[in-house]
């Protein structure tokens, strides 16, 4: 087979599966204005490749971390990343997301292109597609013989708070408690610890209060010692809180986290601009990420502009995605505040098709946990823009025969 195909879930079978997906799956809502978010098709990729873009995600992470530890001696630099003043201040008292005591979890952003993989950016924060890459794949598998789930982000999780937290311990699941999109995402980690002997805490980030550098719950009913964080809540949102939220306590706590505030360095599309005053190396960056530089000097045309800190393909000024209004209103943006934005050379989106004639541009995020390989994640989208509008679609790899 050819490293990518896309394999059609039998039609007559399609309904069924949707609706697994909405219960199974935790996928609530599958839909944006009258289109199904569900796709009707799974991403069929061979071994080699999934084994390729492991190591890839693993030698990014790596190099992540050694960029992320080079922004900490080197604060002066956080201002060229876009970030808010109140983050920025924050960072002063961040006890450097030590490696033992925090998990890091990122989701690296694949796209086949007419030149081989690029990756267009690290989802550094709080990535999304849990569910998705972990129990959307077994669903899926059922319908394509010879292919399965490659790894599980929530399982590999789990291990990491194993490992970090005592049996029966209590995780507080920080999310926009509002916010549907986010608690599905918080539930089915939560039901997964669960399921495990862990206690599961849903709380909003403002729950949290922070004694001796510990979390502690001010839910009502729920008071008391937290002893893990998943944080589904954006860094740069927490300092919108009311002004009673003690959210600096995040940059300073010693209950295990996933994600520790560092990871605000990476989430930053700015942080390429400072690449070669950390003394490190960035090899992998630099050689599957497409140019980024500053947008002052540059106009879009053969490259992109796309916000500092968006997320959700939100600001991608892709032209074929957009209308011309969201354009003039992109470039506005850009013009008036360039310091929020990076312009990115455009690479050129190869779309990969199916048996039935469907043809999809796709964005294959590759998660790690602790630096290693952790699950596939698929979007899939009629435009080379991958937003909102795209289809979550699962990535099945090809078994491999062990041979004696």
């Amino acid at each position: 087979m050819s490293a990518l195909a896309l394999g059609r879930i039998p039609p007559e079978q399609y309904s069924q599966y949707r609706y697994a997906a909405i219960f199974d799956a935790y996928k609530w809502d599958p839909q944006v204005e009258d289109q199904s978010t569900v796709a009707e098709h799974a991403v069929l990729m061979d071994a080699a490749t999934a084994r390729k873009l492991e190591s890839w995600a693993e030698k990014l992470a790596g190099e992540t971390v050694l960029a992320e530890r080079a922004m900490l001696k080197r604060p002066e630099l956080a201002k060229r990343l876009g970030l808010p003043r109140a983050v920025r201040r924050a960072l002063g008292i961040m006890d450097g997301g030590a490696p033992e005591r925090h998990i890091r979890l990122m989701r690296f952003d694949f796209h086949p292109t007419a030149d081989g993989w690029a990756v267009s950016e690290v989802n550094s924060d709080v990535p999304g597609g849990l569910a998705e890459a972990s129990a959307l794949p077994e669903l899926a598998a059922r319908f394509f013989p010879g292919y399965g789930p490659r790894g599980s982000v929530a399982r590999s999780l789990l291990e990491a708070f194993r490992a970090r937290a005592a049996p029966g311990a209590r995780i507080a699941f920080v999310h926009a408690t509002a916010y549907s999109d986010d608690r599905q995402v918080m539930q089915f980690l939560g039901d997964h610890f669960e399921a495990s002997g862990f206690r599961a805490l849903y709380a909003a980030p403002d729950h949290l209060a922070w004694d001796a550098k510990r979390a502690v719950s001010l839910v009502r009913g729920e008071e008391g010692a937290v002893d893990g964080i998943v944080r589904f809540f954006p860094l740069e949102w927490l300092v919108n809180l009311p002004r009673r939220a003690d959210w600096a306590g995040y940059y300073d706590t010693q209950t295990p986290s996933c994600n520790h505030p560092v990871a605000i360095f990476a989430q930053s599309k700015r942080l390429p601009l400072v690449w070669d005053e950390l003394g490190v190396d960035l090899s992998a960056w630099k050689a599957l990420l497409p140019a980024t530089e500053s947008p002052t000097r540059k106009s879009d045309g053969g490259w992109i502009f796309k916000p500092a800190l968006g997320r959700v393909g939100e600001g991608v000024s892709v032209r074929e995605a957009v209308t011309d209004k969201e354009l003039r209103r992109i470039r506005r943006a850009v013009r008036r505040r360039p310091g929020g934005w990076i312009a990115q050379k455009r690479f050129e989106s190869r779309a990969v098709s199916g048996e039935d004639g469907t043809a999809y541009h796709l964005c294959i995020g590759v998660f790690t946990v602790d630096g290693r390989a952790a699950g596939f994640y698929g979007r899939a989208g009629i435009y080379p823009r991958i937003d909102a509008r795209a289809k979550d679609i699962p990535v099945l790899v090809e078994m491999e025969r062990n041979i004696v």
